[in-house]
């Protein structure tokens, strides 16, 4: 692998990132970088496009450009550059970028004011070198724990290492920040300082209640209005415990039934258990959501999970694990918490749950949605961050007008 990184270079870079800036006057460009964005993903995905939408609507003089893998080189003409990459075996779209200079060399020709890197992988080192060569803060945003991957993918033998290296990276960005407080604290404890944790944020209007259709999702399949619909939706990967979540369904039987939205293929099979398809439209996701009785996550390292955030504002309670990122978000007001991801103990916790009033902790988990975890707050924060990194107005126009306030 060829590496770009001479003085020349920079220098070049440099000067062609000045040139560039002074022809477009006042328009402030930031560009976000991950491979962790593909046809079937899921919470990277939906922060990456609310957060474009968002800037659209309330930054005017930021132009936001997403630089992500694709099948071919191309611009679709709306703010999204694709660079080829190969797809990964049985990566259920996801694609896997090996050169680091040629992505390196499409970030540069943005000439970006700010680069966001959504990980610690080939987009993530190019943007670290494209930071480098054209003066400008880096951001890295930690949306895996890599260290507890490993360790579930590989052996407990592998996580120190995998972690240190993971530290390493995040080390070199100008600011690390963590979808959770959970993952800026192993941030933290690895030895990366000053990493923020910002939790995520949902839709509350595309993800609300009011778009269920119980009686149509039962017909559909195959229910009656006696069943109770435990309901995950994500990517059938190891680290969500698919697993915990069918064999608790089979010990708490009838009238319980687990539906599983675009993560069927990763679980066992069970009489128990029924699948749809992955759903791409928002909208239809939070339709099927809506129409369930409780949503269910058994992975104890989520670092975050914006899918139980959408749950709740679909009005459902919520049964998780008392560990991760997902225990920052849910309590004994808003569903329940398994004292571990096993599945004697995540079924009494669903048995908990309805033992309740299920519908009352719906409304809860909806009302705390909307009060927390509105995109309006969290963009406004990662604004004010990209403003101090960059000492641009444009992310931050308060920031004047609070200054020249009389003291």
């Amino acid at each position: 692998m060829v590496e770009v990184n001479s003085d020349s270079f920079q220098e070049l870079a440099g000067s062609e990132a000045a040139l560039a800036k002074k022809d477009r006057g006042s328009e402030v460009r930031l560009v976000d970088t991950t491979m962790l964005y593909a046809p079937r993903s899921g919470g990277v995905r939906r922060y990456l496009n609310s957060k474009r939408a968002w800037i659209a609507a309330n930054r005017p003089d930021v132009r936001h450009t997403l630089v992500v893998p694709g099948p071919r080189d191309a611009r679709d003409g709306h703010g999204r550059v694709s660079i080829y990459a190969a797809p990964l075996p049985f990566g259920d779209g996801y694609r896997w970028p090996v050169v680091k200079a040629a992505w390196m060399e499409r970030l540069i020709r943005q000439q970006p004011d700010i680069i966001e890197a959504g990980d610690p992988y080939t987009p993530g080192l190019a943007a670290l070198k494209a930071g480098d060569a054209l003066g400008v803060p880096v951001v890295g945003f930690c949306h895996t724990d890599l260290g507890a991957l490993a360790a579930l993918h590989i052996g407990e033998w592998a996580e120190k290492p995998v972690q240190k290296r993971w530290a390493a990276i995040y080390g070199r960005f100008d600011q690390a920040i963590a979808p959770s407080q959970f993952i800026a604290n192993r941030l933290i404890e690895a030895g990366v300082e000053g990493a923020i944790g910002l939790p995520l944020g949902v839709d509350t209007e595309i993800f609300h209640p009011g778009c269920a259709d119980r009686e149509g999702l039962r017909r559909r399949l195959g229910l009656t209005s006696r069943h109770r619909i435990l309901v995950f939706a994500g990517r059938p990967a190891k680290e969500k415990r698919l697993d915990v979540l069918v064999e608790a369904v089979e010990r708490l039987g009838d009238p319980y039934v687990l539906l599983f939205v675009g993560a069927g293929a990763g679980a066992p099979s069970s009489d128990r258990v029924i699948c749809l398809d992955y759903e791409r439209d928002p909208r239809g996701l939070a339709a099927i959501l809506a129409s369930c009785d409780a949503f269910v996550h058994a992975n104890d390292n989520e670092p975050f999970g914006l899918i139980v955030l959408e749950a709740m504002a679909c009005g459902l309670p919520v049964v998780g694990v008392a560990a991760g990122g997902v225990a920052e978000s849910v309590d004994d007001q808003v569903g329940a918490l398994a004292s571990a991801s096993e599945s004697g103990a995540f079924a009494a916790a669903v048995e908990s749950l309805f033992a309740r009033d299920a519908q009352a902790l719906g409304v809860a988990a909806r009302l705390r949605a909307e009060q927390r975890h509105g995109w309006d707050a969290v963009f406004t924060r990662l604004s004010t961050i990209y403003g101090r990194l960059t000492g641009h107005q444009a992310f931050d126009p308060g920031r004047a007008t609070l200054a020249a306030k009389p003291h």
